[in-house]
């Protein structure tokens, strides 16, 4: 008889699940997130508003790069992922440098060290360094840390440790942001 109680119960959850959309809905978004656009952290005007040092690229403001898709990246030449994913920046840089802005902001670091690493590996992604403080919304936890952005600030990618960026993945994202 308990047998039977405990079939019928959860033979009545699983039809709770199948047959009511909302908790159908409530339970695959608990257990099964989809990161969407719509629900995307978008970065404001104000965020923009960085002052930075050009290192091999005249100095600028990221407020100048609004209104356009970016790929924002935190990094320092004392950082060993950081330089190991350089590689692969520099290969997206030379195919999508007219498709996207590209801003390596280099943190806690010597301009000096950072030119010598730049010439060292014939690096010529737009490199800065930030003159002024940066919004807790990008200002980065780890290192390195990327961020892609459409041309409303919307946030697509937030990447917070090393990652192969010459990827068919981040090929297809710019291509999608750029139409």
């Amino acid at each position: 008889m308990k047998k039977n109680i405990v079939y019928i119960v959860l033979i009545a959850i699983i039809g709770i699940i199948v047959l009511i959309p909302g908790v159908r809905n409530f339970l695959k978004d608990q257990f099964f997130p989809i990161a969407t656009i719509e629900n995307a952290v978008t970065v404001g005007k104000d965020d923009y508003n960085i002052e930075l040092k050009g290192i091999n690229a005249p100095s600028t403001n990221l407020k100048n790069f609004r209104d356009k898709p970016v790929f924002l990246n935190f990094w320092g030449t004392w950082c060993p992922p950081c330089r190991k994913e350089w590689p692969s920046i520099q290969k997206l840089y030379d195919t999508r440098k007219d498709h996207v802005d590209f801003v390596l902001i280099a943190m806690k670091d010597e301009e000096s060290a950072v030119r010598k690493f730049l010439q060292e590996n014939n690096y010529t992604v737009p490199v800065y360094i930030a003159q002024s403080p940066i919004s807790e919304k990008l200002l980065p936890k780890v290192f390195p840390t990327t961020f892609v952005l459409d041309k409303t600030g919307r946030i697509l990618i937030k990447e917070d440790a090393y990652t192969d960026w010459n990827t068919e993945f981040v090929h297809q994202c710019i291509d999608n942001i750029v139409k």
